[in-house]
């Protein structure tokens, strides 16, 4: 299959825009996934003519913007699962926001992980947090309807967090929630924690899989680790997942140049 490759903005750091898009693309990659925190310290102060602005840079480069990762993180007052009913209300507020944000950018995913915004808190069960959570993004259905823009719940190791911990405790939560609109989300490093394999993860939730980020369990780029792509994507091409794979790093040491360039190589080299 044909495959999309996209790259996330907070990958290049303090680089300008325009040159962070033509150096990804000049690399080989045609999606650009943001980070909010990386737009705006409040994004409501980021207004309509500067995502206007920002979409036209991207886009102009060549690249399209896939839509929002990161949602609740560099935040404050937000949470995804406390038992905090004013909270959960203003957590909801703002994934409006960040639903509208998507949309003006050019977007059509949020992929929701954040892990500190939705930890489970002190006193609270399991059950009671799958309930908030479920409350919270049910609160952005409409809009996620009326703006064709979907979530994509994100599990987590359990090094990360201890909410949505599997594949499975995420589809569960979907359920819960019962909306089109909100899919599942896979990430390799945390996949890697699963109790089943990476490639039976991914075959076994085909179904629901609308987003997928290529990365390392080492924290750099795929390929740059110990974990062999060539199954992994495999079974993406086994299930027909016709969705982006989206390059995320968490370890910037290797340099914007070496990070973005030999992800990609690995990835060409992986589907070969």
């Amino acid at each position: 299959m044909t495959r999309r490759y996209a790259i996330c903005n907070e990958t290049f750091q303090d680089w300008p825009l325009e040159r962070a898009v033509k150096f990804a693309k000049d690399a080989g990659y045609t999606g650009w996934e943001v980070a909010p925190f990386m737009l705006a310290n409040d994004i409501g102060s980021f207004g309509k003519d500067q995502r206007a602005a920002y979409r036209d840079t991207v886009t102009s480069a060549g690249l399209e913007i896939v839509g929002l990762h990161w949602l609740l993180a560099k935040t404050e007052g937000f949470h995804l699962t406390t038992l905090d009913a004013e909270t959960r209300e203003r957590t909801a507020g703002y994934m409006r926001d960040l639903v509208q944000l998507c949309s003006d950018l050019g977007g059509r995913l949020m992929v929701l992980g954040s892990p500190q915004q939705r930890n489970l808190t002190e006193g609270q069960t399991m059950q009671q947090a799958m309930e908030n959570a479920a409350e919270v993004i049910s609160g952005c259905v409409d809009l996620l309807n009326e703006l064709d823009v979907k979530i994509a719940l994100e599990p987590l190791g359990p090094h990360e967090g201890n909410f949505l911990n599997t594949a499975a405790e995420a589809r569960e939560l979907q359920a819960m929630i019962g909306s089109p609109q909100v899919g599942l989300h896979l990430d390799v490093k945390a996949m890697s924690t699963e109790p089943d394999s990476i490639t039976k993860v991914i075959e076994n939730n085909a179904d629901w899989m609308i987003h997928f980020h290529a990365n390392d369990p080492n924290l750099l780029g795929p390929g740059m680790g110990e974990i062999d792509f060539r199954p992994l994507f495999a079974s993406l091409d086994k299930v027909g997942y016709d969705g982006w794979v989206s390059v995320e790093v968490f370890d910037y040491s290797p340099g914007v140049e070496r990070l973005v360039n030999e992800s990609m190589q690995n990835m060409l080299a992986a589907q070969a």
